[in-house]
């Protein structure tokens, strides 16, 4: 019975808070979990058939461009493939972290539009390098991870809050900033060796974050094309004849008196001391155009 309300208990706090971080973690580790026990089962003999070599190479981006047209889902697919243990672990990890703070300034939406999006544009346009010799010589043949989501997040956080600090178990407290230029510059150096339209593909995910972050404080919320009109109710309402005034919206963008106050707290205690207080008022904060 505890196991019971365990179990419900684990999935009511992690699946039910309106974040869709848990959602994609969960496709990675399964996909990734199927995988490996399809390479397990040709390993002890169960099967013949290279199901784990398939797999990869069916939901794997490809950097020919007709093996894409056979197989145009790896578009959507490729962003969940992962085939080392570390790396999913890792990635996973900085995709929790990152995401629970960009959604502690923003919304979901917005999340959901830099995020996605990076994966698309990141996608397309290595298709389209992989089309040059020089760039496809003795590299991987396909893209897989969600590195290009995670750079595009990253960036887009050294603009929004480029004063935070973040308190490390060894280091102690590190500016954000410091932390975010050594794990781009770290995954861009693993593309260069290993994928050189790839790491081309990552410097413009880094760069689809900055501009992302840039047009937002400018007041283009990208995202809005993916917000959902108002229905048109008619109603008729009996009310006392009164001066109405309104407060027009430039975009969904953080007050920034907020995050000053809030990012004072994060220097003085760290960032886990914000309580869900804090983090309700930063998201309805974030509504709010500053005067």
């Amino acid at each position: 019975m505890r196991k019971e309300n365990g179990l419900k208990e684990f999935f009511r706090t992690t699946y039910k808070t309106g974040s869709p971080i848990p959602y994609f973690i969960s496709i990675q580790a399964a996909i990734f979990i199927i995988i490996h026990l399809c390479d397990l089962l040709v390993e002890i003999n169960v099967i013949n058939y290279p199901l784990y070599d398939k797999a990869v190479s069916n939901l794997g981006l490809p950097m020919d461009f007709f093996q894409f047209l056979k197989q145009p889902w790896s578009l959507v697919t490729y962003p969940f493939l992962y085939t080392g243990l570390f790396n999913i672990v890792f990635d996973c990890l900085w995709l929790y972290w990152m995401g629970n703070i960009f959604m502690s300034f923003l919304n979901k939406r917005q999340f959901l539009t830099l995020y996605l999006s990076s994966f698309l544009v990141g996608g397309l346009l290595f298709l389209a390098l992989g089309q040059i010799d020089f760039l496809t010589k003795g590299a991987q043949s396909y893209l897989f991870t969600s590195s290009l989501g995670l750079a595009a997040l990253v960036a887009s956080l050294t603009v929004l809050v480029p004063k935070m600090e973040l308190r490390l178990f060894i280091f102690g407290r590190v500016k954000f900033v410091t932390l975010a230029v050594i794990f781009l510059s770290l995954e861009f150096l693993f593309y260069i060796f290993a994928n050189r339209a790839g790491a081309i593909v990552y410097l413009l995910s880094i760069a689809w974050g900055i501009l992302f972050m840039k047009q937002l404080q400018e007041g283009n919320d990208w995202s809005k094309i993916f917000k959902p009109r108002p229905k048109n109710n008619l109603r008729i309402v009996h009310t006392e004849t009164k001066t109405l005034t309104y407060k027009s919206y430039k975009a969904d963008l953080p007050n920034q008196d907020v995050i000053d106050e809030i990012l004072d707290k994060i220097s003085q205690s760290g960032y886990e001391s914000l309580s869900s207080r804090e983090k309700e008022i930063l998201f309805k904060a974030s509504r709010e155009e500053q005067d």
